[in-house]
This record gives structure tokens, C-alpha cells and sequence, in this order.
């Protein structure tokens, strides 16, 4: 007679156990190469995200857990870790600093049925020409970095001559031409420009090239390099003389290039940013604001964007899947499309038919290092200077489909 007892309670707990079976995320950043410091950021944030929702209960009575990978920066080795993080039964991929890694990691997740979120990937073809509907970019692309870096200069810098130096991939490629085409400045002949190797590039090379800027009678030099390779740029520029002759701009700034870089280095070079731990307080933002106190205190750092894009993400995900009552792709897709939700900073809203963040954008001016060093961390970097709604920085369906016939892409996406 106990045995009908003792067997149900033995079949309760298998249940039980089944249904707290940890869901899987995969991150695939780089944890070598040019871009690792950004990538140890996104780590940090999306950490503190899955612990963060784990003690709420987790997702569908499920905990989260982490499985990540080094793509190095390299898109052959990133789309290896989707197969095996797949293998590896991951529910959703997200990650990237490269946006060549970006694209072609989340065209493999595409083939294997996983979402894939881009997390630092600006170039245009994240979500232009190359973007699929098992794409979502967090981050802003590079047209909406050169709008509202391209009012700023064109404002306060009318009619100035530009020199170009360029990472020669996707990034670069569609950043260029974007900060040209904001700034007016496509004529080669008035405003040449270089492009370097990635990854990859020596020093010797950035040497030439900025050599190449300081012999061109440029007022501007638009340094269209990240991470580490914009780091080591700027160091030879300031042993040029650049940094005094020239004003210096880079499309998409982060903390940890101007940390690496120094702020005397750094100094009044202009940029851009989608978020900065001083949004938070600016925009108004609880939770935000709780964010940058949390992440202070585990890491003894301010989070930076790289930080925040990651942690976004995973809540994001979670959000979806909890509305959606799956974490099968398709479900959360159609929980994604058309969300608007507030959480580190003002509204932003996941469109529907490309799947960018539309999301504000700042445009920022490195601090002195006088104004750097009053803050606990010594990491008070950005001055933001100029400000567009997501609204008006992002490409509208028009410019998207026009995108899309120009790379012989469907005007829906697939």
C-alpha cells in the first residue's frame, strides 16, 4: 500500500527536477585580440544579469546559466562556437565587438534556429543588408553615430577639411561612409583617407597612415578604429603632434579605449556613445542608476556601454521569453518585434522590421584629466555634448529598403 506514495513523491521530484533544468545562454565575445577589454565588459555585465534574475526566480521556474567562448575577434572562429555552443543546447546567442564576428555568427545561429543579439556591432549591415530576422542589434548602428556626430562637428567645425584612417572591415567600411555623408565630405580629393588592416594591422602601418594626416593640411582627422587598434593609433598620434594640430575624432568611443589609451592622451577627442554611466542619472533612470551602483560595488569599475549592452540583453531575453511563456526562437522573436521598454536609460524600442534598438545616441567629448580624476574610479570620461532621439538617428523604412536593394536583399526580412 505505500508503494502508490512512494511513487508518485519519486515522480513529483523528477518532475520538479525537470522543470528546474538551467536554461542555457551562450555569450561569443573575444577574450584575446584588439577588442578583449570590451569583451571582458560584456562578461561582467551579462554575469551580473543572470544572477540578478536567478535570485527573482529565473525564467519559467528555470535558472540561467553561462557558456561563452573566445571568437578572437575573428568570424571563422565565432561561427565554430555557435555549432558548438549549439551542440551544446544553448536557448539564444548573443555577444560580439567585431561586426564582420557579429554577422556571420548570427547568419550560423540563423541555420541552427538560434537568436543571435549583437552587442557591440555598428556597422550598418548588422541590421541593413546583412540583417535576418534571427538578428537583433542592441546597440546603435553606424549611421545613428553619424548623425548626431555629424550635427556636432558640422555645427561647431563649418567646413573643415577631414583626413580618414579606417579599419578595413565592415565596421569601417559603413562608419566612413556615414560620418562622410553626415559631415559632407565624400569628395577624396578634399578629404583623403587610409585604410588599415584588421585584424592584424602593425604599427608601422598606423604609423604611415597618420603620418599621411599630418602632411594632408586635414582641421580633422576621423580615426575609424576600435578597441585596442584605436588605442595604439592615438598613442602615435600624440607622438606626432596630432592630437594638438588636429581636432580628433572616433565614431564609437568606449571607457576602456580611453582608460587604455590615458585621458592626457585622450583629451577632447570626440565621439560617440549609446550609453555612459552618467545616462542613467541624466535621463532619469532607477534602474539604471541601481545598475551603476550594483556594478560598482562587484567590480570596483563603473560599467561602461560594452557592460551595459550585455546586461540589457540578457534582461531583454528574459522579458521575452517570460511574455512569450517559450524560449523557442520564433516565440521570442515575436515577443521582441515592436517592444518598447525602459531600463537603463530612457525609452528605447526593439523595430519591428530591421530588429535595431532605436534607442538615443550621444555624441561625447573626452574630459581633461583634471575633471577625470575627481571621481572615485578616476574613469569620469565623456562629456556628452550633443544628444539625438532614436527617432531621429535612426535610418527610417525608406532608407532601410534602399539599403536592402543595394546589397540585392529582400525588403522583408527573411
Amino acid at each position: 500500500m505505500k508503494r502508490i506514495p512512494l511513487l508518485a513523491l519519486a515522480l513529483g521530484f523528477c518532475v520538479a527536477a525537470q522543470a528546474a533544468d538551467p536554461i542555457t545562454l551562450g555569450l561569443n565575445y573575444p577574450r584575446t585580440g584588439s577588442y578583449k577589454e570590451e569583451g571582458l565588459a560584456q562578461m561582467r555585465g551579462a554575469l551580473m544579469a543572470i544572477d540578478e534574475i536567478n535570485a527573482r526566480g529565473g525564467v519559467l521556474g528555470r535558472p540561467l546559466q553561462l557558456v561563452s567562448r573566445n571568437t578572437a575577434s575573428r568570424p571563422a572562429k565565432a561561427v565554430a562556437n555557435v555549432d558548438k555552443m549549439a551542440d551544446d543546447g544553448v536557448a539564444m546567442l548573443f555577444g560580439g565587438v567585431s561586426s564582420a564576428v557579429a554577422i556571420a555568427a548570427s547568419k550560423r545561429a540563423k541555420e541552427r534556429g538560434l537568436l543571435y543579439f549583437g552587442t557591440l556591432t555598428y556597422s550598418n549591415d548588422t541590421t541593413g543588408k546583412d540583417g535576418h530576422r534571427y538578428m537583433f542589434r542592441e546597440c546603435n548602428n553606424a549611421w545613428m553615430s553619424a548623425r548626431v556626430l555629424g550635427q556636432y562637428l558640422n555645427e561647431h567645425l563649418p567646413g573643415k577639411r577631414y583626413f580618414y584612417i579606417t579599419s578595413d572591415y565592415t565596421w569601417g567600411h559603413t562608419s566612413e561612409s556615414s560620418l562622410r555623408q553626415a559631415t559632407g565630405t565624400q569628395d577624396p580629393a578634399k578629404h583623403p583617407g587610409v585604410r588599415t588592416p584588421f585584424p592584424g594591422a602593425r604599427l608601422s602601418q598606423y604609423r604611415a597612415a597618420l603620418e599621411q594626416a599630418r602632411d594632408s593640411g586635414a582641421d580633422v582627422l576621423a580615426l575609424v578604429l576600435f578597441g585596442e587598434d584605436m588605442v595604439r593609433a592615438m598613442r602615435i598620434a600624440n607622438d606626432l603632434g596630432l592630437t594638438k594640430q588636429m581636432q580628433i575624432a572616433v565614431p564609437n568611443l568606449t571607457q576602456s579605449m580611453v582608460e587604455l589609451a590615458g585621458p592626457d592622451i585622450m583629451r577632447g577627442v570626440l565621439g560617440t556613445e549609446p550609453w555612459t554611466w552618467r545616462v542613467p542619472e541624466i535621463e532619469g533612470s532607477a534602474a539604471g542608476q541601481a545598475f551603476v551602483k550594483n556594478f560598482d560595488e562587484r567590480y570596483q569599475t563603473h560599467p561602461s556601454s560594452s557592460a551595459a549592452s550585455a546586461y540589457s540583453i540578457v534582461y531583454q531575453w528574459a522579458d521575452a521569453a517570460t511574455r512569450a511563456k517559450s524560449i523557442a526562437s520564433e516565440q521570442v522573436i515575436a515577443a521582441l518585434e515592436g517592444h518598447r521598454y525602459s531600463l537603463l536609460k530612457d525609452e528605447q524600442q526593439w523595430r519591428a522590421f530591421d530588429h535595431q534598438n532605436v534607442q538615443t545616441v550621444y555624441a561625447v567629448r573626452v574630459k581633461p584629466r583634471e575633471e577625470v580624476l575627481k571621481d572615485r574610479f578616476k574613469q569620469d570620461y565623456f562629456e556628452i555634448v550633443h544628444r539625438l532621439s532614436g527617432e531621429q538617428a535612426a535610418p527610417t523604412l525608406a532608407e532601410w529598403q534602399d539599403e536592402r536593394r543595394a546589397g540585392n536583399q529582400p525588403l522583408k526580412l527573411q
